[in-house]
């Protein structure tokens, strides 16, 4: 077994995550109220289902047959499959949807009706991003071939015109992990000895994998071209275009938020130690945008509020806003910046400008100047 770790430096300022813990718990003490789903949570939960399910029904019940009609259907079905993604399945596989086990179970098992392998998700974000988030060679949402996110990744000249080509990549993220990114990290995640920590040996889950996709496959694919009475062709397509939306949305909110020109990127020494405390360690990798925007926090699950869910991931989205407030004044008591963009907009030109900067060389040629 090879299960990444890195060590983090516990006599970096600790005093700050332990006074900030003692604010927030304070926060819900005070006002009497839980860290999980509220009721304008579970609206919420039954919105998102209902934008991603109902339009399938329509179809495969023939309500809507137009092609016009069944690609409209598919394309909000890629915005509801977005909404579960980033608001109901990710808080519920952090364990912060509900106190019940059982509900965060159930609820965590939608992303199979994504495309995706639930247990997968747990490892890659929970396990990896979230314990070593930026860190090169162990947080798997800054691991790919064809882009480079982190200065510790080497340089090709195919990176240069990643600024340009990464939407188009994006785009892919949610089909290619309903394809063949399952099947690639149940391979990876059984030789760090990854699995068996979600009580899984390698068959079990590669069994289990292949199970969900092939009713997936059933339900999403093979239903809507039996039953739809439009040619096959629109079906396909009509199921890429969600997957595209997803993809797209999935990638434009969380790169943002740690791929930024303001985030670090710690390497570790020869001893896998990092100079900062894990709590520090967030605060320098991680960025807040669009704080103002109600609606659009709405949509994406709060996850504009980046720092609050690194630092605090078993506490629903829902109090993200509030206790944001007390993140940063914490904060600013102990002088640690606080990364954020006032617009979504400005953290997509941040992300773009950085990738330019790192596909060219130039963020290179920046840090050696300084």
């Amino acid at each position: 077994m090879n299960i990444p770790t890195v060590k983090f430096n516990t006599n970096n300022q600790s005093e700050f995550y332990k006074e900030l813990r003692n604010r927030v718990n304070h926060y819900f003490k005070e006002r009497n109220i839980s860290k999980y789903a509220n009721f304008n949570m579970k609206i919420k939960t039954v919105f998102m289902l209902s934008l991603y399910f109902v339009p399938l029904v329509l179809m495969l019940l023939g309500v809507i047959s137009s092609i016009k009609g069944v690609l409209l259907l598919w394309t909000v079905m890629g915005f509801g499959m977005s909404g579960i993604g980033l608001s109901v399945m990710h808080d519920a596989n952090h364990g912060a949807y509900s106190k019940n086990k059982k509900v965060n179970k159930l609820l965590g098992f939608l992303l199979n009706f994504l495309g995706g392998y639930h247990k997968n998700w747990i490892i890659q974000h929970n396990v990896l991003h979230h314990s070593y988030t930026n860190i090169d060679g162990y947080d798997e949402d800054i691991q790919n071939n064809l882009m480079r996110f982190t200065p510790n990744q080497k340089i090709r000249k195919i990176y240069r015109f990643q600024a340009f080509y990464a939407p188009f990549f994006y785009a892919l993220m949610s089909i290619y992990w309903f394809v063949s990114k399952d099947f690639e990290q149940l391979v990876r995640y059984q030789k760090k000895g990854l699995l068996s920590g979600q009580g899984l040996t390698f068959n079990k889950a590669l069994t289990q994998v292949i199970i969900h996709k092939v009713w997936y496959i059933l339900l999403f694919i093979v239903l809507p071209i039996t039953l739809v009475n439009v040619p096959w062709w629109i079906s396909i397509l009509g199921f890429f275009i969600m997957h595209f939306i997803t993809g797209l949305a999935l990638a434009l909110i969380f790169q943002p938020a740690h791929v930024v020109e303001r985030s670090t990127f710690p390497k570790p020494d020869k001893d896998s130690s990092i100079e900062n405390n894990w709590a520090i360690h967030q605060m320098r990798t991680t960025s807040n945008f669009a704080d103002k925007s109600i609606l659009f926090s709405w949509f994406i699950g709060g996850l504009n509020y980046q720092i609050e869910h690194h630092l605090f991931p078993k506490i629903c989205h829902i109090h993200y806003k509030k206790i944001s407030k007390i993140v940063k004044a914490t904060a600013q008591d102990f002088n640690i910046s606080y990364h954020q963009h006032k617009t979504f907009f400005g953290a997509l030109k941040s992300h773009f400008i950085l990738l330019n900067q790192l596909g060219t060389g130039k963020y290179d040629r920046l840090a050696k100047s300084q």
